[in-house]
């Protein structure tokens, strides 16, 4: 049993074999897939850290850090934050949680805005990063209070 193709089934006149139709057929739907999870995440980006930041961030994109900026709307926030089985204050709490531990300061102050627009109080934030104190250490708290207290005072200021 040879394992080459059939010359004829290369001729660009000839019939394409079912499993290239199966296949362009699964190409399809998965770019469509991928689609509709894109435009769910960037609904889902835009209603949590806010459409100016998002918008900001897709325009500053350049052919460098467009690829980035589709795979973190598509999956980060499509595929993943998409998912209905924790809502987006419990998505929010644990992002602050991690976020605080790895000691990403911009995105700790973005998602604590996120955070406070998906319901998470200020006293829930206090309780998240005294835990992180606890589990991570005090000095990734004390950085993280800080941020939260210069967020907090943006926010108060409009």
């Amino acid at each position: 049993m040879s394992l080459r193709p059939n010359p004829a089934a290369l001729d660009g006149d000839c019939a394409k074999p079912l499993w290239f139709a199966v296949a362009q057929d699964l190409v399809a739907k998965e770019r469509t897939l991928d689609r509709e999870t894109y435009q769910r995440g960037l609904a889902i980006r835009s209603a949590v850290v806010g459409e100016e930041y998002v918008n900001k961030a897709l325009a500053e994109a350049d052919d460098f850090t467009k690829p980035l900026q589709d795979l973190v709307t598509e999956y980060c926030w499509g595929a993943v934050w998409g998912r209905e089985e924790l809502p987006l204050k419990t998505r929010s709490m644990l992002n602050l949680a991690m976020i605080s531990v790895l000691n990403r300061p911009h995105e700790l102050r973005t998602h604590i805005k996120g955070a406070l627009t998906n319901g998470v109080t200020r006293d829930e934030i206090r309780e998240i990063f005294l835990q992180v104190a606890i589990y991570a250490g005090v000095p990734a708290a004390v950085d993280s209070f800080r941020i939260a207290g210069e967020a907090f005072a943006e926010l108060d200021r409009g």
